[in-house]
């Protein structure tokens, strides 16, 4: 039988009679039993009386109960009201499509699965892993706005290690795994659910060929998806990711499958189960809600004709229903409470939580009292839409985690959203600020003044006081815009600003040069970029890396770029095939294609609409639209069918034409895996957790540790709440030490860590106390120098001296001078072994220094307040991956011991160097105790943020150690030290950069002068071919440039010093590059 794919006639959408009652008491019975059993999880947590919650009803009986909980729900949705109720036959053709779908969807998860088990990441990795594997092993509260039926769930798949906490990360890594191979199952049925609707199907059931078709679009597409760069990135590893996909996937098939049965009665479970699956979502991300206005929009086209204006009230019920469930039940419904809580306790005396639980009562009468009228008046949408709110409340009760754990004070505790309204504030992500949207100020805009926008409540004394205020700046008039893109003031966002607009500072941009910064910038280089990388291809992985186009040549770009394991080339392959089921869909089902294409601008360009991204990240942001990608797949898919069709018409026959469409197709998924493959294969490494107990080997016993940022912080919460490592070392985030919250934290003991002691008390550092101390200078004590303890001791008593007026009448705390003083108890040194045995004489009665910075910061004070009171008594360190000790003027007291920088008392005595270099610990931490595992492995992959931070400061300590020995005369050891250094650190594993240029002149001055040659051959080479290929790059590449160019003459130094026989030629070529560089910049 010839096949014929033609356009298929819809079922004209009519206005279907109203459905009975889909909940009655068959299922609001294991609804309640439901909720119930959730209550009971809920309380057995909150009654443990282990520290912290650790116990068994805390951290499993309890969690397990939640989790069972939830899932009840699902039961009551699909339970038939009547048990004799029968699913009528299917005709054979269809029972064998449907049993042959059914498996093969199955087949094409696992299959999934078994390459992201594979290639799953063995521990945890950098960013955000860290801190959800150790959050959700032992329950505790991460930045907000958290994830709390991630870490529940993340919390039972934790069990499965068998008491093993080094197989902890693995379990949570594969619960990724798994939700992702789940999105790859549903993305398959959604596909050729789809697909159906564009195959003249008859009713006995399609044919053969046609079945091939289907199920071949499905596997093309869901496989296609599966190994895209940015789906795999997060489905090997613990981030929230790869189960917000499996959520937006699955309310999508539920969508399609409503869809396919809206002809029948009860077809609106499909709907209830949908608004349950968002409800439930909401406790692992809020990306799935975009996907709820292309919904509204196929249940408006499936249940009316369609016109412009229902088009236009369908998708305003679509935006409506996300604003509702973002402001009208996260945020708002806590909001309401909160301000329950306030009246009922400040106004009737109730005790704390009273108020909070009126409000509860009320919401859970007002909706009984709704779904009984509902009932009553024969309102069945109405009794629908009550359900609906209902299920999304329950999937939303995830929440009441984060209030209860966050009461038992747990290490990770960011925000400490114990009661109500530090929950709400959690909830409003409020410690990250705001973005203007549609209207606002602009870069040049200064605030004139600032309003109050609100009171901060606190419990004290039995009841909400107002312990501080809210303020809004107010901008004139003529400082704002619509549309706002250029809107932050930071100096380092204006000067990257200038790299994509043609803006000059204090020049209020124009409204198209905000146009244009939308265009170029968010979304051609924050979103189609990433789009490119997922279905076109990949240039490499440094940061800013563009699409690779098929006519790109590979001897155009200079290594390490050109043999990056990141560069991939689908030949645009996948793109075509997208793009040709996009098209055909159009054709054959319109109504469906403009979903789908909604689908796609909610998911991705509407994201880049409300994040308003500012020009500089920490790193790339492509994991963001995923649902994006995701949407594109359907049409992936779909292409199969655009195939066969364009091969039937050419080949005019159609089992050929279905055979090669399908062969043809197979090829792009296969494509994407073969090149993908090598990059996301993260089997074999373990650099993140070595890196994190590198950095806390290095720290002495009972140790305060500064970190920095979220790759120096994350992996070492995991390596101490997972593992149990070093839980004596106390480790303070320095950007959240600007946070009342953080330091309450640093003031009580942790694991093994004592209290940090300190002189001002937490009144000194609540709420927007002490936020910031501007330096004023006091002719008293400018020049002279202040005694750092008198000062705190000033600042303790609220001393006038110490205070000014702001223009508002507010009163500030100041800075009298930069010069300050620390008695040094030596004995105290000396017994702690703060410095160095050969530095015992260099350690002066009297620590003097002089800050850098021109105000001080919370956390600034909190660091001087630490060491003032400490007395050198714990030993204090900074993280060598960078540190503000710049800016304090702490630069030339701090003393290399490995991964950490320790603070001592004695000055280093060569200025230029960075730290004064203890050899002997040094050397034990790197030599002996540090774990470098599989760096020197070329077949593993690293990607650019552990090649380009981590690596190079590996490289510079080993020189640094390597230059200690030779002053000290000692140059067999520092062959030693570099010779390891070569050794497991080679170029093939992680390749050297600007950083490597500081182990060129050890080398040669330790007698390894072919080993310093082959180096600087080597650097100068790839300095040569990279700023040459720069030269050819967009403006963004600037910081590139420069690295390479400071690198280069950095090796021009290290080559003339070390008389190496490439010096000449390497200021030639740093001569000619400084001289182009220097005439782009005109």
């Amino acid at each position: 039988m010839a096949l014929k794919i033609s356009p298929t006639q819809s079922p004209k959408p009519v206005i279907l009679p109203i459905a009975p009652l889909l909940f009655t008491r068959r299922q609001f019975i294991p609804l309640l039993a439901g909720i119930g059993v959730i209550a009971l999880g809920f309380l057995l947590m909150a009654t443990d009386s282990t520290p912290h919650g650790y116990g068994f009803l805390g951290l499993t009986l309890g969690p397990a109960l939640v989790v069972l909980g939830l899932l009840v729900p699902f039961w009551a949705i699909f339970r038939k009201n009547s048990p004799e109720t029968q699913t009528p036959a299917l005709l054979p053709a269809w029972r064998v499509y449907r049993r042959s779908n059914t498996l093969l969807g199955w087949g094409t998860a696992f299959m999934a699965l078994a390459v992201y088990v594979r290639t799953l990441e063995p521990s945890t990795s950098f960013w955000d892993t860290g801190e959800f594997i150790a959050a959700a092993y032992k329950l505790q509260v991460p930045h907000p706005p958290g994830a709390p039926l991630f870490l529940l769930i993340g919390r039972l798949f934790t069990l499965l290690s068998f008491g093993d906490a080094t197989q902890v990360a693995w379990c949570m890594n594969f619960l990724s795994a798994l939700s992702s191979a789940g999105t790859v199952l549903f993305l398959f049925w959604s596909i050729t659910l789809l697909a159906q609707r564009l195959l003249p199907l008859s009713a006995e059931g399609p044919t053969f060929h046609q079945r091939l078709l289907l199920l071949s679009s499905g596997a093309v597409g869901a496989l296609g998806f599966a190994f895209t760069d940015s789906f795999w990135f997060s489905a090997v590893e613990a981030e929230v990711y790869g189960m917000s996909s499996f959520f937006t996937a699955a309310v999508v098939w539920a969508a399609l499958r409503w869809q396919a049965e809206a002809d029948q009665p009860e077809a609106n479970r499909w709907l209830l189960f949908l608004a349950y699956l968002v409800g439930l979502s909401i406790g692992v991300h809020l990306l799935n809600l975009v996907a709820i206005p292309a919904i509204a929009l196929l249940v408006y086209l499936r249940r009316r004709t369609p016109s412009k204006w229902g088009i236009i009230a369908a998708l305003a019920v679509g935006a409506a229903i996300v604003l509702a469930v973002m402001e009208g039940v996260i945020t708002g419904l806590p909001s309401v409470a909160g301000a329950f809580e306030v009246f009922f306790v400040n106004s009737l005396g109730l005790p704390y939580g009273g108020g909070a639980v009126i409000f509860l009562v009320l919401l859970v009468a007002g909706l009984v009292y709704g779904l009984r009228w509902a009932k009553r008046t024969g309102k069945v949408l109405w009794h629908q839409a009550l359900v609906a709110v209902v299920l999304v409340l329950v999937g939303y009760s995830s929440y009441l985690m984060v209030p209860i754990r966050s009461g038992y004070n747990p290490p990770i505790d960011e925000n400490n959203p114990e009661n109500i309204l530090s929950f709400v504030s959690y909830l409003k992500r409020e410690q990250y600020g705001s973005r203007p949207l549609l209207y606002g100020p602009q870069f040049q805009g200064q605030a004139q003044r600032f309003d109050q926008a609100g009171s901060i409540y606190a419990p004290k004394n039995r009841r909400y006081e107002a312990v501080d205020a809210k303020y809004d700046p107010v901008y004139a008039d003529q400082d704002k815009s619509l549309l706002p893109r250029l809107y932050s003031d930071q100096p380092v966002h204006l000067r990257a600003y200038q790299h994509w607009v043609n803006v000059q500072a204090g020049q209020k941009p124009t409204f198209g040069q905000n146009l244009s910064f939308l265009w170029h910038y968010q979304l051609g280089h924050m979103y189609w970029r990433y789009f490119g990388w997922n279905f076109i291809g990949r240039e490499h992985d440094t940061q800013h890396a563009g699409v690779l186009w098929p006519w790109e040549r590979k001897h155009d770009v200079p290594a390490p770029l050109s043999s990056s394991k990141a560069r991939n080339q689908f030949f645009l392959l996948p793109l075509l095939l997208g793009v040709s089921g996009l098209f055909f869909q159009f054709r054959r089902q319109t109504s469906d294609a403009w979903t789908v294409a909604l689908l796609f601008f909610f998911t991705g360009i509407a994201i880049v609409l409300y994040l308003n991204q500012p020009p500089v990240e920490p790193r790339e942001r492509d994991y963001t639209f995923a649902g994006s990608y995701y949407a594109f797949s359907l049409w992936m898919g779909l292409g199969v069918l655009a195939l066969a069709e364009g091969l039937r018409k050419l080949l005019k026959q159609a089992a050929p034409a279905t055979g090669l469409a399908i062969g043809l197709s197979v090829l792009v998924p296969v494509l994407i895996l073969a090149e993908g493959y090598d990059d996301h294969d993260r089997s074999g490494r373990s650099h993140a957790l070595d890196s994190a107990k590198n950095l806390l080997s290095s720290v002495a016993p009972n140790a305060i540790l500064f970190t920095n940022g979220d790759n120096d912080t994350f992996p070492l919460w995991y390596a101490q709440e997972v593992e149990g490592f070093r839980t004596d070392v106390r480790v303070l985030v320095m950007t959240y030490l600007n946070t009342d919250w953080y330091l309450e934290q640093a003031k009580r003991q942790v694991n093994a860590s004592a209290a940090l002691p300190s002189t001002l008390e937490m009144p000194h550092y609540a709420y927007s106390t002490n936020n910031y101390l501007p330096y004023v200078p006091n002719p008293s004590v400018q020049d002279s120098g202040m005694d750092l303890n008198q000062y705190l001791h000033l600042l303790q008593q609220r001393h006038p001296a110490l205070q000014v007026q702001t223009q508002d009448g507010r009163t500030l705390s100041i800075l009298p001078t930069k010069k300050l003083q620390l008695q040094v108890h030596r004995n105290a040194v000396l017994q702690n072994r703060t410095v160095a045995q050969e530095r015992a004489t260099q350690v002066p009665d009297v620590m003097q220094w002089e800050l850098q910075a021109e105000a001080l910061e919370k956390k600034h004070l909190f660091l001087l307040d630490i060491m003032a009171s400490n007395q050198w008594r714990r030993p204090i360190y900074f993280a060598s991956t960078g540190s503000e000790t710049a800016e304090l003027g702490l630069q030339p007291f701090l003393q290399l011991e490995g991964m950490a920088l320790r603070l001592t008392p004695a000055r280093n005595p060569d200025p230029e160097s960075e730290a004064f270099v203890d050899r002997v610990r040094t050397y034990r931490n790197l030599m002996q105790q540090f774990r470098f595992t599989g760096l020197s492995k070329p077949d593993n992959y690293y990607e650019e943020n552990f090649v380009n931070q981590i690596v190079p400061v590996y490289r510079r300590n080993f020189a640094a150690l390597a230059l200690a020995y030779l002053h000290h005369g000692e140059p067999e050891n520092a062959r030693k030290v570099l010779q390891k250094c070569l050794r497991i650190l080679p170029d093939a594993g992680a390749p050297h950069n600007f950083e490597s240029v500081a182990l060129v002149w050890p080398l040669a001055q330790a007698g390894m002068q072919k080993e310093a040659q082959e180096l600087a051959q080597l650097l100068g080479q790839r300095f040569d071919q990279l700023l040459t290929y720069y030269q050819t790059q967009p403006a963004y590449d600037d910081r590139e440039k420069q690295l390479n160019l400071y690198g280069l003459q950095n090796l021009v130094q290290a080559t003339h010093a070390a008389n190496l026989p490439q010096a000449k030629g390497l200021e030639e070529k740093f001569r000619r590059h400084y001289a182009a560089l220097r005439g782009e910049g005109k």
